[in-house]
């Protein structure tokens, strides 16, 4: 009796040995699942790629052979759990590159309904996640609950495989620094040190937002008017959303996106115009701010565009059709006098009813409005009434290659939504008699729509494309501030197309409004002669450096695109 006993139990502890054992294996190969999808994704070099791979297997072999229960060791790593679960999602989302500085920030600053739009419709990846990860921290779990030991013999062997694999892991970093052309491979090449190191900026980069009040607090633009009419001024600064150039009829596009601005008298497209970032978080505060992007520390110490014109003696407002996100959206909006943030349906059109309704109740002969609208955020078909369903079907689907059609039927239709947007506050604006008003506008960033063989899709990605680069943007100016100011809508007109990027358009706004400051550059409004058609256009990358734009990840196909569409990105 005894020896049967004692012979179920042995079966029983072998048994329960092994499955320890298997447990770690599956930790293994899940953990390495992000890393083999960014082996096969990126241009890394073949040593680079080797130690990819290698060291962070070795890593958890030896962080396996430390720990005598497997259950734990699991738990313990479930931070990297997450990242690797992240990762994989984006990997799906945008068909390569690491979890950027900037992905982390759009999770602490996106909205709620935002991010259920989003992963309702990316359900593929978030499945597959779910099916990966969650059976093993189940099984980890109840490991540790039976505190179930992992065997010394297995413990020794995976120390002694482990250990192989992390030196030639660091073997192979030898020739991988001396083939690299920056020389930050583990910074930025090695999942999931690359990843860990971009968590850190995103929480200094959310430290600096949160202290704007005290950092900005002493700062003055010593603003002065360089002109005046004495008429009554109203000045409309409109921040787009997600709108690319391309899918503007103004610009090109075969089907009637723009059925009313092109129409519009004193309508200028601005042809050439590039973002300085396909973040929204990063783009608007720029588009607010007088910083360049080789300048980017300046953002947490200037105001924006709203205190510009208060030292000026405007009456300011800023009103907007997005939820505070916490980030330097908000810092930045919170200069203006007025601050008003729409509610559901969040239709772009709100805005101006509520702009109308303070300029009629307003005596202040000198106004300024910043719009911040939602434009073409996804899920496309949410952001247009259903009156404005022009193109269809275009119902909510998934995002795949079969459903593109109705994809961008949804997405014209938001352009068209935009263009009525756009109209209606032009022909508002005209309608007020013995006003100079004007009228500037551009997208902070554009959008993929799986148009090629990558299947991109959305905006943020951490390289870009050209279509998240090319963005739409315009001005228009009423009869009587063209009357006022005859030459600076004439040169807005001449500089209609030249290579501009968003950085232009604070300055260009407080040219239109005559506004000087040591901060305000000449040489980059759009509407004054001494715009500098030398300046290179830059951008401001994941890690707040300003770079080319053919830095920026671009690939044949954008080069390609650009080409064909005479749009300059510089060597």
């Amino acid at each position: 009796m005894c020896n049967k006993h004692c012979s179920d139990n042995a079966a029983t502890t072998e048994k329960q040995l092994r499955n320890t054992a298997l447990l770690a294996c599956y930790f293994y190969i899940a953990q390495l699942v992000p890393n083999m999808g960014l082996a096969y994704t990126e241009a890394y070099s073949v040593w680079a790629k080797l130690s990819l791979l290698l060291l962070p297997l070795g890593f958890f072999m030896l962080w396996n052979a430390a720990t005598k229960r497997s259950g734990v060791m699991i738990i313990a790593a479930f931070p990297l759990t997450f990242l690797c679960a992240f990762q994989i999602v984006l990997l799906y989302l945008f068909g390569g590159s690491i979890i950027a500085t900037d992905m982390f920030t759009n999770v602490l600053t996106t909205n709620p309904g935002e991010a259920t739009e989003l992963l309702g419709n990316i359900y593929p990846a978030v499945i597959f996640v779910c099916v990966l990860y969650l059976p093993m921290l189940w099984w980890a779990g109840r490991e540790w609950y039976f505190h179930r030991e992992i065997s010394l013999p297995f413990r020794k062997k995976n120390a002694a495989i482990g250990g192989v694999a992390m030196g030639l892991g660091l073997l192979s970093l030898i020739p991988a620094y001396a083939v690299s052309e920056n020389k930050r491979v583990v910074r930025e090449e090695i999942f999931p040190t690359n990843v860990i190191y971009n968590l850190g900026l995103s929480i200094s980069e959310y430290n600096k937002t949160r202290n704007f009040d005290e950092t900005s607090r002493d700062f003055t633009y010593h603003a002065t008017r360089n002109g005046e009419t004495p008429e009554k001024e109203i000045y409309v600064y409109v921040i787009g959303e997600a709108s690319r150039a391309m899918n503007w009829q103004l610009l090109g596009y075969p089907r009637e996106t723009n059925p009313r601005l092109s129409k519009t008298e004193g309508v200028v497209m601005f042809s050439n115009m590039l973002t300085q970032s396909n973040t929204t978080h990063k783009s608007v505060p720029m588009i607010l701010s007088s910083v360049a992007t080789d300048e980017h520390e300046e953002l947490y110490r200037r105001k924006g565009l709203p205190a510009l014109f208060n030292e000026a003696g405007f009456e300011t407002w800023f009103i907007s059709n997005q939820s505070p996100q916490g980030a330097m959206i908000d810092n930045l909006a919170h200069d203006a006098m007025h601050v008003e943030y729409m509610g559901n349906p969040r239709f772009d059109c709100q805005m101006i009813e509520c702009m109308k309704k303070h300029i009629e109740n307003s005596s202040a002969k000198k106004m300024l409005f910043v719009l911040h609208s939602y434009g073409s955020h996804f899920s496309y078909h949410q952001r247009y009434p259903r009156e404005f369903a022009h193109f269809t079907p275009d119902d909510d689907v998934a995002i795949s290659a079969q459903h593109i059609d109705i994809l961008r039927n949804a997405y014209d239709n938001s352009i068209r939504y935009t263009d009525h947007f756009l109209a209606e506050t032009i022909a508002y604006l005209g309608s007020l008699k013995g006003v100079a008003s004007a009228l500037l506008y551009c997208a902070d960033h554009g959008e993929d729509l799986l148009d090629d063989a990558r299947h991109r899709f959305l905006h943020a990605s951490p390289t870009t494309t050209a279509y998240q680069l090319w963005v739409a943007s315009l001005a228009w100016f009423s009869k009587d501030y063209e009357a006022f100011y005859p030459q600076k809508v004439a040169t807005a007109r001449e500089h209609a197309a030249v290579d501009a990027t968003s950085h232009s358009l604070f300055h260009t706004m407080a040219d239109i409004a005559s506004i000087s400051s040591p901060y305000v550059k000449e040489n980059v409004a759009l509407t004054n002669e001494a715009f500098d058609h030398t300046l290179p256009r830059r951008y401001l990358n994941d890690h707040n450096h300003a770079v080319p734009f053919i830095k920026t990840g671009l690939k044949a196909e954008d080069l390609e695109f650009f080409k064909q569409h005479g749009i300059s990105v510089g060597e």
